[in-house]
């Protein structure tokens, strides 16, 4: 039970962080952080959390991670499902959260979108279903190759918190403009509910895209990271 508290926690820091800064902080009049920031964010929330609670529950913090950490080898199957569900949980309770906060401001409006993540009309970029397909995949696939590459045993120790969460820092400064960057099926989901409407609709492809490229990026590391 510590270890799905602390996925939990973990999950709510990610989504607070990172979906709270584009939220109320990436357009803020003067001084808003924008694109860099928000990208900064997100690969912070991860570097903080792994430091945090990485030595209780391995911070994973997003669906995507445990399955590609089991298809890896790393993480084992009967502890999937509780994972996943912590994870989820603590985002939609950071949503929450961040309604909470942002509902305060006059003018206030969730049809801008509450930081979820889309595709065609509600692509940042106007980026087709195609291409918001491809990157989630091609996205999700490299961070698991960094993730198990960093973790594994033959890897300098102690350090694996700073390319993971640079690692996530990069994928958002590509891939913000596409999809609002997911790779992630739970930060996707904590949002989505409190949008509704086109937010919902489409976060079926924020599933299905990071959960194939997690399985990819198991399989490309078994083979070029295996010790044989």
């Amino acid at each position: 039970m510590k270890q799905y508290g602390a996925e939990f926690f973990g999950t709510f820091w990610l989504v607070l962080g990172g979906c709270g800064s584009a939220v109320l902080a990436a357009a803020f009049p003067g001084v808003g952080i924008g694109l860099l920031g928000v990208s900064l964010a997100f690969g912070l929330t991860v570097l903080t959390m792994a430091y945090a609670i990485g030595h209780i529950s391995g911070c994973h913090l997003n669906p995507a991670v445990s399955i590609g950490l089991w298809a890896g080898g790393r993480f084992p199957a009967s502890k999937l499902l509780p994972y996943i569900v912590a994870q989820v949980l603590g985002a939609i309770a950071a949503g929450g959260v961040l309604y909470l906060i942002a509902s305060g401001k006059s003018g206030f409006d969730l049809a801008a979108g509450f930081a979820s993540n889309g595709y065609g009309a509600h692509s940042p970029g106007g980026y087709s279903l195609t291409a918001a397909l491809v990157t989630e995949v091609v996205m999700t696939m490299m961070f698991l190759l960094i993730i198990l590459g960093a973790t594994d045993a033959r890897a300098p120790a102690g350090f694996a918190p700073l390319p993971i969460g640079l690692g996530l820092t990069l994928i958002h400064l590509i891939s913000i403009p596409v999809t609002n960057t997911s790779v992630n099926p739970a930060r996707s989901t904590g949002v989505a509910l409190y949008v509704g409407d086109w937010a919902t609709s489409q976060l079926w492809l924020f599933w299905v895209a990071p959960i194939a490229g997690a399985l990819l990026g198991a399989a490309v590391y078994r083979a070029i990271g295996s010790k044989d």
